[in-house]
């Protein structure tokens, strides 16, 4: 088992820190983690977009598709490429800005209790072994850390905004420990 430090820190994982985060609320801990996908650009996978957008350092004449989103300021806590490089750009104990507007159990602005996974991929395209593994792992660490109570997919915190991880994501494949 990977172990977190005081701050929320991953050993084990590479870490490229965001500036787009803040606490989470008084009282507030993870108890959500939250599956999404990303490629950048769209469709394309193993260059420095995610981590360079996640970090404001994306540049907006790289690639058509930048010029619309490099002025944006969000990040995840952890960023997993397709070959199971696991990437931690924010501490577990703050809040990253990853779900936007969404809902958990009647409960609004899933950034102030979730932890945010960023997977390699898209929509339409299957997620690699090597993805589904560092996922499962990840989430055994977590769940033996904070008080996760539930896994979904930014789809079920912001249905009707959000699609991801989309239908090439497959569930079964997840390993969701007993959680609290």
């Amino acid at each position: 088992m990977r172990r977190l430090d005081a701050a929320g820190w991953l050993d084990g994982a590479r870490w490229i820190a965001s500036p787009n985060f803040d606490h989470r609320p008084a009282g507030q801990t993870a108890r959500l983690l939250v599956v999404h996908a990303i490629s950048l650009p769209p469709e394309q996978f193993g260059g420095d977009g995610v981590v360079a957008l996640f970090g404001n350092r994306l540049d907006p004449a790289a690639h058509p598709y930048f010029a619309d989103i490099a002025h944006l300021r969000v990040s995840a806590h952890f960023f997993i490429r397709r070959d199971g490089e696991l990437i931690q750009c924010v501490p577990t104990h703050a809040r990253a800005w990853h779900a936007g507007v969404s809902v958990w159990r009647d409960c609004e602005r899933c950034n102030d209790f979730s932890i945010g996974v960023e997977l390699e991929g898209s929509d339409t395209q299957p997620f690699s072994e090597a993805q589904y593994a560092q996922l499962n792992a990840l989430i055994d660490d977590l769940a033996r850390q904070h008080p996760i109570e539930d896994v979904l997919g930014h789809s079920d915190i912001a249905p009707g905004r959000k699609t991801d991880p989309g239908p090439c994501f497959d569930w079964s494949r997840v390993v969701i420990p007993l959680l609290r």
